[in-house]
C-alpha cells in the first residue's frame, strides 16, 4: 500500500510540475534515473505514448522506456544504474523544468550509451536563455569505457531562476529505435575558481568540476571544443577532437586531492588554459603525471606547452597507480600564455576490455620565479 501511495504522489507531482519546480544544486534530478516510469496503459510495447507519462519529465517524439536486460535482436540492453533508462529515437527529446540560482554556473552530468546507430550525437540545451550558445553537441559514437556506457558533462550559466533542461537526439535513422540510451541525469552548481599568489592557474588541482555519479566507475567525459566560459571544468578549455576524462579518488588513483584528469585520446585529447603573463618574465610550471590504476600499462607520455616552449614527460606505467612530478621553466613572450597538455600516444587498457586510457595529470601550478635553478 505504501508503494502505491508513493507512486501516486509522484504522478500528482508530475501533473502539477509547473507549480512545484525542483531546486537541485548537487545531485540527481527528480526521477533523474528514470526508475519511476509510465503506467502500462501509457506504453505501446516499449514506446511511451503520453508526453507526461514519465514522472517529472516531458517527452516528445519516439521515446522508449527500457528495462535492464531487455533485448533488441541479438543486442542486450544494459542499464548502468537501477533497472530502467530511456531511449531517444529519431528527433526525440526529454526535458525537465528546474528552479536554479539565477546567474549561477552549472554543470549537467548524464550517462549515455550508443545502440545500433553509428554516428550518434546528443544535443543538450537550456531554455530560456539570453545567449545563443546555451546548447552543446555531445558526440557519443566513440565509447571510452568497456561496458558500453559513458557519462558526459556540459556547463551553462543560468540566465533565469527557472529553466528547462532539454536532451535531444537529432539523428534520423531508418529504424526509429536506433537511438541512444539515457540514464542518470544530474546537476551541480559550480564555484568559479580564482587565481592566487600560490598558483596563477585557475583550478589547477581540478577539484572543481562536474558531478560524478558515486555508483559508477568510469569517470565523466568532458567533450571536445569546450571553451572556458562554458566548460564544466572551470578555468580549462578542451580544445581537441576528443574528450578528456574527469576522474575521482573513490574509483581511481589520483595523485593529489579528490579529482584529476585522464588524457584518454592521445593528441586528440588536449587540455588548455590561457594565463596572464609579463613578457620577459621567467615562470615555472609544475605538474604530476601518473596512471589511474585502471590497467593502463606501458609507456605513457604527456607533452606540456607554455607558449612556444614544450616539455615531454615520460612515465612508465604498471597500470596500478603511481605518479611522478615534473617542472618546466619558460620565459613569457607576451601578455598572455597558453598552457596546454596532451598525451603523446593512444593507449588501451591491458585487461582486453578495449577501453581507451592514458596518463593522468594533476596538481598543475604556475608561478613566476626570479632565476633558473
Amino acid at each position: 500500500m505504501n508503494n502505491k501511495l508513493t507512486v501516486l504522489l509522484l504522478l500528482l507531482c508530475a501533473a502539477n510540475f509547473h507549480v512545484t519546480l525542483s531546486f537541485v544544486t548537487d545531485g540527481l534530478l527528480p526521477n533523474g534515473n528514470f526508475e519511476y516510469g509510465p503506467k502500462q496503459s501509457e506504453l505501446k510495447g516499449t514506446v511511451v505514448t503520453n508526453p507526461h507519462a514519465i514522472p517529472n519529465w516531458e517527452i516528445s517524439g519516439f521515446v522508449e522506456y527500457i528495462k535492464s536486460g531487455q533485448k533488441q535482436g541479438d543486442m542486450l540492453l544494459v542499464v548502468p544504474e537501477g533497472g530502467f533508462a530511456v531511449r531517444l529515437g529519431n528527433e526525440a527529446l526529454i526535458k525537465q523544468k528546474l528552479k536554479v540560482k539565477k546567474g549561477g554556473f552549472y554543470s549537467v552530468t548524464f550517462s549515455a550509451a550508443r545502440t545500433c546507430a553509428q554516428e550518434e550525437t546528443l544535443n543538450v540545451s537550456i531554455t530560456p536563455n539570453l545567449e545563443k550558445r546555451h546548447w552543446g553537441i555531445m558526440p557519443i559514437q566513440t565509447m571510452y569505457s568497456s561496458i558500453g556506457w559513458d557519462s558526459y558533462a556540459w556547463g551553462f550559466n543560468a540566465d533565469f531562476d527557472e529553466i528547462e533542461l532539454v536532451i535531444h537526439n537529432p539523428g534520423v535513422e531508418e529504424d526509429a529505435a536506433c537511438g541512444p540510451l539515457i540514464d542518470s541525469v544530474a546537476l551541480k552548481l559550480l564555484v568559479s575558481p580564482k587565481r592566487t599568489r600560490a598558483n596563477l592557474l585557475k583550478n589547477g588541482n581540478f577539484e572543481e568540476g562536474p558531478y560524478v555519479f558515486p555508483n559508477t566507475s568510469w569517470g565523466v567525459l568532458i567533450p571536445p571544443h569546450i571553451e572556458d566560459d562554458h566548460s564544466p571544468l572551470p578555468g580549462w578549455i578542451i580544445e581537441s577532437l576528443k574528450a578528456v576524462k574527469y576522474i575521482d579518488s573513490k574509483h581511481f588513483s589520483v595523485p593529489e586531492g579528490r579529482r584529476a584528469i585522464e588524457l584518454v585520446a592521445g593528441k586528440e585529447s588536449a587540455l588548455a588554459q590561457v594565463v596572464f603573463t609579463l613578457p620577459g618574465k621567467l615562470y615555472a610550471l609544475t605538474f604530476t603525471v601518473g596512471d589511474s590504476n585502471n590497467a593502463c600499462e606501458g609507456s605513457l607520455a604527456v607533452e606540456a606547452f607554455a607558449g612556444k616552449d614544450t616539455l615531454k614527460v615520460l612515465y612508465q606505467s604498471k597500470g596500478q597507480g603511481g605518479f611522478k612530478r615534473a617542472r618546466f621553466l619558460f620565459t613569457a613572450v607576451g601578455p598572455r600564455t597558453r598552457i596546454m597538455f596532451y598525451s603523446t600516444f593512444y593507449t588501451m587498457a591491458a585487461d582486453h576490455s578495449g577501453s581507451l586510457c592514458g596518463p593522468v595529470i594533476d596538481d598543475v601550478k604556475l608561478l613566476s620565479v626570479r632565476k633558473r635553478v
